[in-house]
């Protein structure tokens, strides 16, 4: 059963054109190809890079978020109450008007107090500002030593300035030391985020994360195992163009630097958009999807390869509208990350209506108030 599926997976005709092969690709005369085997390389350097990170937040991120101002707030803590903590863990983090109701009747506590005590408890939840930089800072330095050692490996080929390059000999096309390591780190890298997902500040676009990290994987390995290492590359390279960039915005924000986010985050605004959703879909998809077809009959391998493109496009077009949301609040207010839970203080609710009775009624006009009607004790 097992051989049969793995004889129809690696089938050549569902991944390679007419008349080309798997045997087209085995080494000889001193010429090396990728090979599916070598994914595995990707797994060690996954846990290497969660090893990495951990030593990397701690002894570096840690004391730079420190020296850059990142101060937490106060969090109070809520007090011990089994049945409050019950329905929070087993039921929901936002209770509605009727269960507030009756947990209040199962406790004893007012309205209030049960508000309070939740929005208290997700507070603790909530991760704090060291992690949220910690993280930042670590994806930042990946990014950026990312781009830059994709740079260096691109730059003195042709396929970086002319596209259609790319197709030329596929798919016997040979594999360079730079490509093997620029795929097995960028594959190892979202792996680790992968395997790191249950520990990470979770955001509103979780989802959309576990799709892009996914579609991510899978891309990186068919287009290695297919041979498509030129496109590879390209598509990497255009993702860490950008993503550095908000990494670095989202730390001066953590730390309080508001006018470096402000700067930094418009400017990766713009790379993102002229990237991913003009350099990529206009340039890279249309090379993929277009050009193609004037060389080749199309073959499943090519309807895979840019299905899985279409996902990443869809992704980006979903980021771009955030990042577009964000960039024009910004011209008015301070800039956020929307995917971020916003932390919910005591000023809120009850207690602003708590602080407002204690202002009417102590003090009106700048003149303190003075209680005559003492009672008279018996």
């Amino acid at each position: 059963m097992v051989s049969r599926v793995s004889a129809w997976f690696w089938n050549e005709r569902l991944w390679f054109p007419e008349g080309l092969g798997w045997a087209d690709l085995e080494d000889k005369d001193g010429r090396v190809y990728a090979k599916a085997s070598d994914l595995w390389v990707a797994l060690p350097i996954a846990l290497t890079f969660l090893v990495i990170r951990q030593i990397f937040e701690r002894f570096v991120a840690t004391p730079l978020a420190l020296l850059m101002g990142v101060k937490e707030k106060v969090r109070l803590r809520v007090s011990h109450n089994p049945s409050l903590e019950s329905f929070y863990c087993n039921t929901t983090k936002n209770p509605t008007q009727s269960s507030i109701e009756s947990l209040c009747k199962q406790t004893g506590c007012s309205e209030r107090q049960v508000q309070r005590w939740f929005r208290r408890r997700r507070n603790q939840d909530r991760p704090s500002l060291l992690k949220k930089f910690r993280e930042a800072s670590w994806r930042f330095t990946f990014y950026l030593l990312a781009f830059i050692a994709g740079l260096a490996a691109l730059i003195d080929k042709p396929w970086l300035y002319d596209f259609k390059v790319m197709w030329d000999g596929f798919p016997v096309l040979t594999l360079l030391p730079s490509q093997y390591w620029y795929y097995m780190i960028e594959l190892g890298f979202y792996g680790s985020l992968v395997f790191s997902v249950a520990s990470d500040v979770k955001r509103k676009d979780f989802k959309e994360q576990m799709v892009h990290h996914v579609a991510t994987i899978l891309l990186i390995s068919f287009s290695w195992c297919v041979n498509y290492i030129r496109a590879g590359t390209l598509i990497m390279l255009v993702h860490d163009s950008s993503d550095y960039l908000l990494e670095s915005a989202k730390m001066f924000n953590y730390a309080g630097w508001r006018n470096a986010c402000n700067y930094i985050f418009i400017f990766f605004a713009a790379v993102f958009i002229y990237t991913r959703l003009y350099i990529f879909p206009f340039y890279i998809i249309y090379t993929t999807y277009v050009y193609p077809l004037t060389m080749y009959p199309p073959f499943f391998g090519y309807y895979f390869l840019n299905c899985l493109m279409m996902i990443l496009q869809c992704l980006h077009i979903f980021w771009a509208i955030l990042i577009l949301r964000i960039a024009i609040r910004f011209l008015s207010a301070n800039v956020d990350d929307e995917r971020s839970d916003k932390e919910e203080t005591d000023e809120s609710g009850d207690e602003l209506e708590e602080k407002e009775e204690v202002k009417n009624g102590l003090v009106q006009n700048g003149y303190t108030i003075h209680n005559n009607n003492h009672r008279k004790t018996e």
